[in-house]
């Protein structure tokens, strides 16, 4: 069987904007039961999605007698194998949120810490090994966002971890897991911190870069937007775990840093909404990246609902609804033209392997002087 039938890592993309889109939801000031019901169908979706896109990938290995890891060699996809652990974590996440209702809570919490352990063991992985991977792939181009996909997993699971701390036993190992989740920050805050300058230098070299990966500008705000949730679920949970000098140390931390990092986050939004009306007006191509629209935004809107929550800011709250009918409207549009193009061919199905299809697979071709790489689908421009 031809590779060209490998599921390629940013199908992930799909469960990420899904289930953010689910958590997001639970975050508002509006009281009500159809939005309950609605984000817990959300969540479903993502899980239903996770699952489906991790059995197409185990029946691609057992097909081909080893791991499909094609996607190692493109200068683009190469990055988002990021996203299979951002996935897993998302819906680790959904599941403490919303599997209690569904299964009991002992069972949801066994199965959302198994979660994520294995999507923090899976996104350190790709953290210290993608960026070097990336680096030996032919035609990479330093200007390009999605350089951050590998390095933000830890930030997630920081996120996520918050959420645990509370549950975990009363002792060494509460304050061992708040401890683990504040390192896990540190480390994505710090690989975000040296990355970004030098993909903006990118920026500034070599221009933005095909028209077709305009919308990966997005992903700039996930580490900025994460990190404001996870300074300040953290702060929610310090009291539950450590003395009060301490969760006092761990608010004022959250409030001093995410202020301002959501300050930065508005203005990289700016610039990214310029960036894609520009290219709209061109006639901006459908490809998978179209999902960067959705896991960044939809970090933006935890973080300012987490930090309205900690100052409690009324503007803050309502500017978190306002920014969830902006990733509502952005997830509806990705998702109607993703069933769309599948419906009709346009793109490799991820569960083509699991049929013994063969697709043609993404290609790189030489456009204008300026190398562009297919995501999810060959497009011209």
């Amino acid at each position: 069987m031809s590779p060209a039938t490998e599921p390629t890592p940013n199908w992930f993309a799909s469960v990420m904007g899904t289930g953010i889109l689910a958590i997001a939801a639970t975050t508002l000031p509006i009281e009500s039961s159809l939005v309950q019901v609605a984000a817990t169908g959300l969540w479903l979706a993502a899980t239903t999605a996770l699952v489906l896109l991790t059995t197409a990938w185990a029946g691609q290995a057992v097909r081909l007698g080893r791991l499909p890891l094609s996607s190692l060699r493109d200068p683009v996809l190469v990055h988002f194998y990021g996203a299979p652990p951002m996935a897993v974590l998302t819906v680790s996440a959904g599941l403490v949120k919303f599997g209690p209702a569904l299964i009991g809570t002992e069972v949801a919490l066994r199965l959302g810490s198994l979660l994520w352990l294995f999507g923090t063991v899976a996104g350190l992985t790709t953290m210290l090994a993608i960026p070097r991977l990336a680096r030996r792939a032919p035609g990479s181009r330093p200007g390009f966002a999605g350089r951050l996909m590998p390095v933000v997993p830890p930030m997630v699971s920081a996120t996520t971890g918050a959420a645990l701390v509370p549950h975990a036993p009363v002792g060494p190992a509460r304050t061992a897991l708040l401890a683990a989740c504040y390192a896990l920050f540190g480390l994505s805050a710090i690989a975000s911190m040296l990355l970004i300058p030098y993909i903006l230098r990118g920026f500034r070299t070599d221009g933005l870069g095909p028209i077709a990966l305009t919308p990966t500008l997005w992903i700039v705000l996930g580490p900025l937007g994460q990190s404001v949730t996870a300074s300040s679920l953290l702060a929610h949970a310090a009291p539950a775990a450590v003395p009060p000098p301490i969760a006092h140390a761990a608010r004022t931390f959250a409030l001093g840093y995410g202020v301002p990092v959501w300050c930065c986050a508005a203005l990289w939004a700016g610039f990214a909404a310029t960036a894609t009306l520009r290219a709209a007006r061109r006639t901006l191509p459908f490809t998978l990246a179209w999902w960067s629209f959705t896991f960044p935004i939809g970090t933006w809107v935890t973080g300012t609902a987490a930090l309205s929550s900690l100052t409690g800011s009324p503007v803050l709250r309502w500017w978190s609804v306002a920014l969830f009918t902006v990733l509502l409207s952005a997830w509806l549009i990705v998702a109607i033209r993703t069933t769309h193009a599948l419906a009709r061919r346009q793109l490799p199905s991820p569960l083509a392997a699991l049929r013994g299809h063969r697709r043609p697979s993404p290609r790189v071709d030489q456009v204008d002087g300026d190398q562009q790489v297919g995501v999810g689908e060959h497009v011209r421009w």
